[in-house]
């Protein structure tokens, strides 16, 4: 007589659903597209981050880090009466499923209080936090292309 038992359908259809709910939870994350960093000359005090975000569920942007600024803040561009402002915001709404760019004209990270020259080719390394509707924090290392600065801002193309 055979000593291994063979699971029942219930057992393999639980065993199953469990695997599936593992695979949602991993996935339960933000995906970050096309970060870079302008490139600063010699002196500058500042500079910006920019990226595509996609949350998997309603979220938001709570905060940014990095060690080349001391002081790092999300920003948003607006234009009233042809002048540009810019202030800084709390938080970034990130919608379930939909992607939000950050971009030289509307939202985007500043760093300010630069430790040292951001260099074209450097990697500049970023933190964000995002959390979710739930109150969980998801924290996301980020390596960060510089670019020229003269370089065009990708972000505006029309594809």
């Amino acid at each position: 007589m055979n000593s291994q038992r063979r699971p029942s359908r219930i057992q393999s259809a639980l065993l199953m659903l469990s695997l599936l709910g593992l695979a949602g939870t991993a996935s339960a994350a933000t995906q970050v597209d096309n970060a870079w960093v302008r490139a600063t000359v010699p002196g500058q005090h500042a500079s910006g981050a920019f990226m595509d975000l996609t949350a998997s569920s309603d979220s938001k942007l709570v905060e940014v880090q990095s060690p080349v600024a001391k002081n790092v803040q999300i920003h948003q561009s607006s234009m009233h009466n042809d002048v540009m402002s810019m202030q800084q915001v709390d938080a970034l709404a990130l919608p379930a499923g939909k992607k939000v760019s950050l971009d030289s004209h509307g939202y985007h990270v500043m760093l300010m209080e630069l430790t040292g020259q951001i260099k074209a080719g450097d990697t500049v390394p970023l933190t964000l936090i995002v959390e979710n509707a739930k109150g969980e924090k998801e924290t996301i290392k980020v390596q960060a292309q510089a670019r020229a600065l003269n370089a065009p801002d990708h972000s505006m193309m029309k594809h």
